[in-house]
């Protein structure tokens, strides 16, 4: 995670980081003893956390073979690639026997270079189905990750900003915590899932990448014509009517985004449908590097 934000211009240290399987180390070490054992399910992260928090993270062949009261007094939850169904099946056995249970998140799906996978939501809903009680989720978009964010920073939450391409997750999370949100294009989420999201799930800023952050920005300016909504962002121009979305071919990529989801925001808080929907994605990258 730091060489990749490095890579992109951004200069940190690794204690700039702070993750989901840390604010759920946190939240635990408020709840229990020093030292108090905890399942640790998800990549090596996790564990790390929980170490970190003074507390002793225990694996599933760690506890194979102990009676029900030898069983670990929480779980943590978090993603890995290489969780199993024993991991899983060991952590519901703790949960029914008593065991605090907290989710670093609720994605229920990942992004990955041959399609969308299963994300840390969806293993949390096969536990849950056999169990039958809900997880803490401290992770996004709940509230716990994003203070101790703002924290890290030592700033309140206004005055911070959450950047994410997640609506359901990192933007909802970032409207519940009160802070300003950017929204970028590279995760399961695309310019109509924005112009149709509600309130909880609306961006402050809009941007094709990371990139956009070393860049002034330019919001989009509307006018509403007698049968269409015109938006323009920099050289970028669109338009929505009931019949037609109508794209120019200027501007660059963050540009082009602001400029098409400001046009179908206002088109749809005006009580009207989106026309049929054209190929904006190709739209907004093009010749744009």
């Amino acid at each position: 995670m730091v060489d990749h934000l490095r890579e992109l211009g951004i200069e940190l240290d690794p204690d700039d980081v702070v993750t989901s399987a840390m604010a759920g180390a946190k939240r635990l070490a408020e709840l229990l003893w020093d030292g108090s054992e905890v399942l640790a399910v998800g990549g090596e992260g996790v564990a790390l956390a929980l170490t970190n928090e003074g507390l002793t993270p225990v694996r599933t062949a760690d506890i194979a073979g102990r009676s029900d009261r030898e069983r670990p007094v929480a779980v943590l939850q978090g993603f890995g690639r290489d969780v199993a169904w024993t991991d899983l099946a060991e952590a519901a056995f703790a949960i029914q026997q008593g065991a605090l249970w907290v989710a670093t998140n609720a994605d229920s799906t990942v992004p990955t270079d041959r399609g969308i996978a299963p994300g840390n939501g969806s293993l949390v809903e096969a536990v849950r189905r056999a169990v039958a009680i809900d997880p803490e989720v401290v992770g996004k978009p709940h509230p716990p990750l994003y203070l101790r964010c703002a924290e890290r920073l030592g700033c309140a939450p206004s005055e911070s900003l959450a950047i994410g391409d997640r609506l359901d997750t990192d933007i909802e999370g970032a409207v519940r915590t009160g802070m300003d949100s950017l929204f970028v294009l590279t995760g399961v989420n695309g310019p109509q899932d924005v112009i149709l999201a509600g309130p909880e799930h609306r961006p402050t800023f809009l941007g094709r990448d990371l990139r956009v952050l070393h860049e002034p920005y330019e919001p989009a300016h509307v006018t509403e014509g007698e049968q269409d909504v015109v938006a323009t962002c920099g050289g970028a121009r669109a338009s929505v009517s009931s019949r037609a979305i109508v794209l120019g071919q200027r501007g660059s990529a963050s540009e082009r985004l602001r400029a098409i989801v400001a046009a179908g925001v206002h088109h749809v808080d005006g009580g009207a449908t989106l026309p049929t929907w054209p190929d904006v994605d190709s739209w907004i990258h093009e010749g744009d590097s």
